[in-house]
């Protein structure tokens, strides 16, 4: 049996359905610092449409803490609005690893 990795074992896999991007939404609802563009250049910028770019602060836009590419409710179900063209940093969010966790307990989700 695998330990979990804060007890110096392996982690699991994280369950698929406690983990399912398109009925969490969480990491897109947790901060209207993040996602920051950190990779991309004006060419992959310029794929997102205009109206979920922040240019000045050099992020997605946000309404509140909400990426506004977010559509759905936050743990029910979600899809984004850019997922073709989204920014690198979402591209590496992965379901389960620490942000992923920090974000859904934020929204009070099963970890």
């Amino acid at each position: 049996m695998n330990r979990p990795a804060e007890e110096g074992g392996l982690a699991a896999a994280p369950d698929p359905e406690t983990f399912a991007c398109q009925a969490c939404g969480a990491c897109c609802a947790y901060s209207a610092e993040w996602p920051r563009f950190s990779t991309e250049d004006d060419a992959d910028i310029a794929r997102i449409p205009a109206a979920y770019v922040d240019d000045p602060a050099g992020r997605m836009r946000c309404e509140g803490d909400r990426c506004s590419a977010l559509s759905g409710r936050v743990g029910e179900a979600v899809s984004c609005r850019v997922y073709a063209v989204r920014p690198e940093v979402c591209r590496t969010c992965e379901p389960g690893d620490p942000e992923c966790l920090i974000a859904r307990r934020h929204h009070g989700l099963p970890v």
